[in-house]
């Protein structure tokens, strides 16, 4: 099959497109997928850079990739929900591929009248952004939480989770980013880039942080005792000793097929916006990367065959 691999760490430079790689086996509850699209996530480049290697230790030759969208190819002999011709979606691993093996308790079907291509880019921001909200933030109903990174993809994910839950929603981004965030319809906005306006902000029940560093750090004072902060990036070492008072927790995205779908709908229906930047062909993984890299231009889909 065709796949885009990396035989080394480095830079993008190192995603190399294969014609001949070899195609994954289907076992008993397996799912095989016939790949319409993959999507770019921020873990896939500092995966390829080797920054991770601690949460994510490679095995060369590797293929990337967490999300992806298809029909099915062919199943399992113990696979009971699934058959050829359906059109599903799962996040799994090495998806950046022509076809791609998942466990039948990985896929979700994708619902009527979602574009299959765009849908791509649903699973692993969804399933973050939701899972910060849920299980890091411990977001409750009437409850005040502030997101950062608002617009961004896992950002806009937490901020529809926490509405959906019927917290009230603080969207934090930057000052060139107010009035995007105006448009996710949450209570407030903040720039987090603006001294003064973090220094009015009041307490809130929790945080559910995308960006990290020292901004996550200072934001986690505002957050009234017994509060909760989660975080999916990185923030400062020591931070959690600093506030014993605050529950901190990291979240790393579990699967939950379920959750998938219930995103998938609500971008059919139109409840859930997310913007796709840059479609892109599979060969082209190596830019895909570089645009994600550098920011700013939304989701990045990586196109297999947009046939399908």
């Amino acid at each position: 099959m065709k796949a885009v691999v990396l035989r080394e760490y480095g830079g993008a430079d190192k995603l190399k497109y294969e014609d001949d790689f070899p195609d994954p086996q289907v076992g008993g509850d397996t799912v095989l997928i016939a790949a319409a699209a993959t999507s770019v996530n921020p873990i896939d480049w500092k995966v390829r850079s080797g920054a991770r290697q601690k949460d994510f230790p490679l095995t060369f030759p590797a293929v990337l990739g967490r999300d992806v969208s298809g029909v099915v190819r062919a199943v399992g002999p113990s696979v009971k929900h699934f058959k050829p011709g359906d059109r599903v979606l799962a996040f799994t691993n090495a998806t950046y591929a022509e076809l791609v093996a998942v466990a039948d308790s990985l896929v979700t079907h994708l619902p009527d009248g979602a574009n299959m291509v765009d849908a791509a880019a649903i699973p692993l921001i969804a399933l973050t952004g939701d899972q910060l909200v849920r299980h890091a933030a411990h977001v409750q109903k009437g409850k005040t939480v502030l997101v950062t990174g608002a617009v961004g993809s896992v950002g806009r994910a937490a901020v529809h989770s926490a509405k959906k839950i019927g917290a009230q929603v603080i969207a934090g981004v930057r000052k060139a980013q107010m009035e995007e965030a105006r448009l996710l319809g949450t209570a407030g906005v903040v720039a987090l880039d603006d001294d003064k306006a973090l220094a009015e902000l009041g307490n809130v029940d929790a945080i559910a942080d995308t960006v990290g560093g020292d901004v996550a750090a200072k934001l986690i004072a505002k957050i009234k005792p017994g509060g909760s902060f989660g975080y999916a990036s990185v923030i400062p070492e020591g931070t959690a000793a600093k506030y014993p008072n605050v529950m901190i927790t990291r979240v790393f995205a579990q699967p939950d097929p379920s959750k998938v779908r219930e995103f998938a709908d609500d971008v059919r229906d139109g409840k859930f916006v997310l913007p796709i930047g840059r479609r892109v062909p599979l060969r082209d993984a190596a830019e895909g990367q570089e645009l994600s890299q550098k920011g700013g231009v939304g989701k990045v889909v990586l196109v297999v065959n947009d046939s399908q």
